[in-house]
């Protein structure tokens, strides 16, 4: 909903925060994910892996980027229709393609994709960082250390790219290797004192939970309320990442904590099944009543319905089956003694 209200043009939304939420949430949830398999198995299948997440991110992806072309083909979304962005997109590299050609050409709604682009090249690396890890025997401790250590680094890359080669825009807001700290600070909170694997659930946060939650909170709004560029493109996605932190693990240790409470219930947890094929549909459908002659906010309404409408149907006819396939793969999957890693 945040990145849905900042493109629809709310005031006082911090545009580019969704985004990175996804990002972290990514990072926690696939990481957790592969920490439960290799302590289950003793291993992680890299085969597997990339085969449940071809059918998981695929299918959707190229059914909207499909939708977009033959609305933009019909004339239903505006704009011209570049092939070669189109092929950009669709090989997964349109965030580089933006930082040397620029955003024309894209079909309308999908500039959002240089996001996926940035996951799958993330995914093509970290999975073989962590195996790494595993295979070294690396605690979780040393593991969180290694990861902020990234982040640290790549704080350092956006620094030099910032201040020593005047790159400040796109270059570091879409570029993968200046935004894979965004995802590593969610697998740094994964890999040691994990909420959802380290900890019991609780009725409600400590003191001190209280208090990282308050000092969380701070540098986010920290990071809306700086605005100069150079901080905004160096300082400000770190600052995101180390204020999620702490808002994540009360959220998940203490699902039935106020907002966590909320976040919990049957309605907003449907919403999050549906929340790809949302973020992948819902610029697509801004664009598409744009020009409709209706007051704005009926016009917003209508493109989140519209939004919603075809992600129910994606969930229901394309990913819920695929999602059935993905257990079925799991569960055949071979189960080796504990302390072999491939």
């Amino acid at each position: 909903m945040l990145v849905f209200l900042a493109h629809a043009g709310t005031p006082f939304i911090p545009g580019g925060f969704g985004v990175t939420v996804f990002f972290f949430l990514s990072g926690y949830l696939i990481t957790t994910l592969l920490r439960r398999e290799a302590e289950s198995t003793g291993r992680v299948n890299l085969k597997l892996f990339y085969l449940r997440r071809t059918l998981r991110i695929f299918p959707p992806f190229y059914l909207v980027l499909s939708l977009a072309l033959v609305l933009t083909l019909l004339g239903a979304l505006p704009g011209p229709f570049v092939p070669k962005t189109l092929v950009a997109q669709a090989l997964h590299y349109s965030n580089f393609y933006v930082i040397r050609e620029g955003w024309h050409g894209l079909l309308a709604g999908t500039g959002v994709y240089w996001s996926l682009a940035v996951e799958e090249h993330f995914y093509l690396l970290f999975p073989a960082l962590y195996l790494f890890m595993i295979r070294r025997s690396m605690s979780g401790r040393m593991q969180h250390a290694l990861l902020l250590a990234c982040c640290a680094l790549i704080l350092g890359w956006r620094c030099w790219l910032v201040f020593g080669q005047g790159h400040i825009g796109d270059r570091t807001y879409i570029g993968s290797d200046t935004r894979f700290d965004s995802m590593l600070f969610g697998c740094a909170l994964a890999v040691w004192r994990n909420p959802a694997l380290d900890f019991e659930a609780t009725e409600g946060p400590s003191r001190f939970e209280l208090l990282a939650t308050v000092v969380g909170l701070g540098l986010l709004v920290a990071s809306f309320t700086l605005r100069d560029p150079a901080f905004r493109e160096t300082v400000r996605y770190t600052l995101q990442g180390l204020g999620l932190y702490p808002l994540f693990f009360v959220t998940i240790r203490h699902p039935r904590w106020s907002v966590a409470r909320f976040l919990n219930l049957r309605f907003v947890r449907f919403i999050g099944t549906l929340s790809y094929s949302l973020y992948l549909l819902h610029q697509v459908m801004l664009y598409a009543v744009f020009g409709l002659p209706l007051w704005l906010p009926l016009r917003v309404g209508l493109a989140l319905g519209l939004s919603l409408l075809l992600s129910i149907a994606i969930w229901r006819y394309v990913e819920k089956p695929l999602g059935k396939l993905r257990s079925r793969l799991s569960a055949s999957a071979p189960r080796p003694a504990p302390g072999g890693a491939a």
